[in-house]
């Protein structure tokens, strides 16, 4: 348990809950029942064993925070998950009501497994990642999100070049997802990266590409083929100006190819914004000029 105000909330519990949930006890010294319900809530956070994280508000030297999140009475516990709250209690709740209304927020075994893998992702393991991600369909093998991280792990952040393996293994994770998981943007940008790396093993080198699009401009297919080659590569801005010459000069290409590739290319280089917004753009004034 530890004590947060305005200055540390965003870090210690709106980010910490992208990681998992963290639960906010508002209440005040002279309040009572805060007095009552705070050490059932630090024996069951030690009991959880780091399942969820428990941070104290105190609402009279916090207003701003007690305002923003609507405090009317205290104590009152409001639950963090991935950036935003998700479920909350007013009042001094027995333990066994506080253990139930845990057991309803706190991901189950397969889902803590996948958090532990964005936790490693974000320290730089993929390995260990993708350990994580494997484990958690060993519990549960039809966790859709565990089965696009799997892929997105082993087509796009390993350190050297998706081998056969990997690749494989991919597609075997995509090609076992719900229809629901499949209407994902997320689903779209794997699936063409997938592709573009097994069509880049059948592609002339990127030099030979880049000179055969040099000498003929309006070879919309050598063109794509290039982009295919930096997507593989992971080069997703000279991909995204490959696919928007290639629709600049025809946006009908190959019935709409390049601009399903180049929406694609997007959800790849979601963790770049700015470039997404420029060239979201950037097709948008193509289309509409």
């Amino acid at each position: 348990m530890i004590e947060v105000n305005r200055t540390t909330f965003e870090l210690e519990v709106l980010e910490a809950s992208r990681q998992l949930p963290v639960l906010v006890d508002f209440w005040a010294p002279w309040c009572g029942p805060c007095r009552a319900l705070g050490p059932v809530l630090e024996r069951l956070e030690t009991g959880y064993a780091g399942r969820f994280k428990l941070v104290k508000v105190n609402s009279d030297e916090n207003p701003e925070l007690s305002q923003q999140y609507m405090v009317r009475s205290i104590p009152y516990v409001l639950a963090f998950v991935d950036g935003n709250p998700a479920d909350g209690f007013i009042g001094a709740q027995p333990e066994i009501q506080v253990r139930a209304f845990l057991d309803r927020l706190l991901p189950g075994p397969a889902e803590s497994e996948r958090r532990r893998a964005h936790q490693l992702i974000g320290q730089g393991d993929f390995t260990g990642a993708v350990t994580a991600l494997r484990a958690a369909l060993r519990i549960e093998p039809d966790h859709d999100e565990a089965k696009l991280d799997l892929a997105d792990v082993l087509l796009n952040r390993l350190p050297s070049a998706p081998d056969a393996q990997q690749i494989a293994d991919a597609d075997q994770a995509l090609s076992s997802v719900s229809a629901r998981a499949q209407g994902e943007p997320r689903y779209g940008s794997l699936t063409t990266r997938l592709g573009t790396l097994r069509e880049a093993a059948t592609l002339p080198a990127l030099d030979t590409l880049k000179a055969a699009v040099s000498a003929r401009p309006d070879d919309l297919k050598a063109r794509s083929a290039l982009a295919s080659k930096h997507i593989a590569r992971g080069e997703l801005e000279p991909a995204l100006e490959q696919l928007l010459e290639v629709i600049r000069r025809d946006r009908n290409y190959d019935q709409g190819a390049a601009r399903r590739a180049f929406l694609s290319v997007l959800e790849l280089a979601a963790d770049r914004p700015a470039l997404v917004s420029d060239y979201r753009k950037q097709l948008s004034l193509l289309l509409h000029r």
